[in-house]
């Protein structure tokens, strides 16, 4: 399947969905593992494909290092995605997410904090890089 701009926004609007359904369920004031373990099971139920606590290699001047960075999820092979139960997102929490896409050469990366009243309205971002702009529609 070929991936578009038009499939990564329908697939943050399933994420998305489904980190709602979520918070709805528990509301904030977890920690993130538990957030982590319930959105696993929510995106099962929708029959979204995803892996969990994926390592993220680094490649340093031609060898590749296994390292600690492990990324929350990788939806469909193609959507990193970052949890955080945190009182505000910090620019190193962006800058994290940011670096898995570029690792992960993904085009689109999405943040979600689950610890806010709303999570569609303040809970959840998505980040764009240049690869992002190469997609077709």
């Amino acid at each position: 399947m070929e991936i578009t701009k038009t499939y990564l926004t329908d697939l943050i609007y399933k994420v998305t969905g489904a980190a709602i359904e979520v918070h709805k369920q528990l509301g904030p004031g977890l920690l993130e593992s538990v957030y982590q373990k319930c959105l696993a099971k929510e995106l099962f139920l929708r029959g979204i494909r995803f892996q969990q606590e994926i390592v993220v290699r680094v490649d340093y001047k031609g060898i590749n290092l296994d390292t600690e960075l492990r990324c929350d999820f990788l939806i469909e092979n193609v959507l990193p995605v970052e949890l955080k139960a945190v009182e505000s997102i910090l620019p190193v929490h962006e800058a994290q997410i940011l670096t898995y896409m570029k690792l992960l050469e993904a085009p689109k990366g999405l943040l979600i904090n689950f610890n806010v009243v709303n999570l569609y309205k303040e809970g959840q971002k998505a980040f764009v890089n240049e690869l992002y702009r190469k997609l077709p529609e």
